[in-house]
């Protein structure tokens, strides 16, 4: 990073259960390396299935169900998304046994990891936990080892996990975002102001940079 390009602030708000919110970040964590650019990346709450009970669903029944695709189409895209994570550096092992959960807990856990400043480290132990290891993130146990695994205390996360204070600022913040039109992720805010969809390819986000680090620098100028 240079002086004339000053530290991006990314707000991405997704799922940490969204394949694409995954294969958006490392597309756009290389789009910032070819960059030479340097972000400052929060990541927001957005449930994408927020009535999801404890046990979860099997990924493709709730696939079919939700999305209106045959069996062979959810087959497919399954395949397509393992693809395109590989080259970018992440594995994601879809089995016929994965399910989708709720992540509000997750959500939560986030919400105080940025207070702690590993927010980031967090997400990505949570995207791994799930999609490499099959986690269940909305089990309490194996969500407060996740949070062990990045230094976070367990005991602390375990009053995070009981604390409704918490429950109704992350509300909040995911209503702020649902309010602001976001109803897909992932959504990329660059600099509180630059408004981008989805998981755009290393080369489309590289082109994307350049035309928002040119338009802040003309705005200073």
């Amino acid at each position: 990073m240079t002086n004339s390009q000053p530290q991006l602030r990314i707000d991405i708000v997704s799922d940490v259960v969204c394949p694409w919110c995954i294969i958006g970040f490392k597309q756009l964590e290389q789009a910032l390396a070819d960059s030479g650019l340097e972000a400052d990346i929060h990541w927001q709450p957005f449930q994408l299935n927020p009535q999801m009970g404890p046990q979860g669903q099997e990924l493709r029944e709730h696939v079919i169900e939700k999305y209106g695709v045959s069996v062979e189409e959810s087959v497919s895209t399954r395949e397509r998304i393992v693809d395109i994570a590989k080259p970018l550096g992440f594995d994601i092992n879809f089995t016929d046994d994965s399910r989708i959960y709720n992540t509000f807990n997750a959500h939560k856990l986030l919400h105080w990891a940025e207070q702690k400043g590993v927010q980031h480290q967090l997400k990505l132990a949570l995207f791994s936990a799930y999609f490499t290891d099959g986690v269940n993130v909305s089990d309490t146990e194996k969500l407060l080892d996740v949070v062990e695994s990045v230094g976070l205390d367990k005991d602390e996360a375990m009053q995070i996990l009981q604390s409704e204070p918490v429950s109704d600022e992350v509300n909040k913040i995911a209503q702020f975002w649902t309010s602001q039109g976001i109803s897909g992720v992932p959504a990329m805010i660059f600099n509180q102001k630059h408004l981008v969809t989805g998981a755009q390819g290393t080369e489309n986000y590289t082109s994307i940079l350049k035309q928002i680090t040119s338009l802040e620098q003309a705005e200073q100028e």
